[in-house]
């Protein structure tokens, strides 16, 4: 090869470098002006393994397998479970969207930054393992997992993983379930029967059953009531928290941004046609050590405000939230 060749070659090699340089600058700078952005409005996004890799093998490999935990519960922990059978075939994403990664889903964008906290709900302190073992008990009808389980500590590291962008002790918008502003009347279950039979029932079943996924271990679109369903004792049981996952989310995949397909009545309606239907009753004598710290939606005796169970599941709430002000 002659010499002249052989320059030729260095300068197009040295170009070549130039070229690639210049692309992860600009790239660079890309996610510089988007991370910047997200900090200006305030809003929670989840991290992304390839905008922001995990550098660490062992514990990119840790963080995979608990979002894969989160996403495909049912295959280690379901009647079928290849770990163990500690629940009833729900997986923690489907109370947790898109793997506790979907904005107003339920997602754990402000879990990290906020455990461990007092819950006036036990009246204690909470860890994250807590959290997560009373997810397994009242949403998945189950038992948690081990906390020295390297299961466990795949979930902590995931959810840490969320949310290691968040300041400690501050919750972004966009984290948990965005609220529905309160209706003026009772939410009616009948109401919402219509609301489920047009937008739900497609997914969902007529009996609320479901549908399983093709491998029959876990389920594609989850029970809305019945025994495979979240208890009583779930957070969406408040049909505040039903109302608000359903108004920001549902129908899956094709209401994810406003304006949203249903309005505040019929999310809270549809709510209330849910919830009124039969599944696991589970009871925590301990919960709400303290009465007048019990939400507004929350349906079960005994309060302090004089309202009833009925009044308390149902609505209408602008009374009672008035009511309890007097306990605050």
């Amino acid at each position: 090869m002659s010499k002249a060749r052989i320059y030729f070659l260095l300068r197009l090699l040295v170009f070549v470098l130039i070229l690639v340089n210049l692309f992860y600058q600009l790239r660079r700078n890309t996610y510089k002006q988007r991370d910047e952005a997200v900090s200006m409005d305030s809003t929670w996004h989840a991290p992304s393994y390839y905008t922001d890799p995990i550098v660490d093998k062992s514990t990119r490999d840790l963080v995979l397998y608990g979002e894969d935990l989160i996403a495909h519960t049912a295959r280690y922990y379901g009647p079928k479970g290849s770990i163990n059978h500690l629940s009833n075939g729900l997986n923690c994403q489907n109370c947790h969207l898109n793997a506790g990664k979907k904005l107003n889903g339920n997602n754990y964008g402000a879990v990290y930054a906020t455990y461990p906290k007092y819950r006036a709900r036990s009246g204690t302190y909470e860890s994250i393992y807590k959290r997560v073992s009373d997810c397994f008990e009242r949403s998945l009808h189950g038992i948690g997992p081990d906390s020295s389980s390297k299961e466990f500590a795949a979930i902590y590291a995931y959810i840490k993983w969320l949310g290691k962008d968040v300041p400690k002790q501050t919750k972004l918008k966009g984290t948990g379930i965005k609220p529905v502003m309160y209706l003026n009347r009772a939410a009616n279950p009948v109401s919402g029967a219509l609301v489920y039979t047009t937008h739900c029932v497609r997914c969902h079943g007529t009996n609320g059953e479901g549908q399983l996924a093709s491998n029959q271990i876990e389920y594609q679109y989850p029970p809305v009531w019945g025994s495979h369903s979240f208890t009583t004792a779930a957070g969406l049981f408040r049909i505040g928290n039903l109302a608000g996952f359903v108004k920001y989310n549902m129908p899956y995949k094709e209401n994810d941004t406003a304006p949203y397909l249903l309005t505040d009545e019929e999310a809270w309606d549809v709510a209330a046609y849910i919830n009124n239907m039969p599944r696991a009753v589970k009871t925590y004598v301990y919960d709400w050590p303290d009465p007048s710290k019990k939400p507004v939606d929350y349906p079960f005796g005994p309060f302090v405000d004089g309202f009833s169970e009925q009044e308390h599941k149902f609505g209408p709430y602008p009374p009672i939230v008035a009511a309890q002000k007097k306990y605050k």
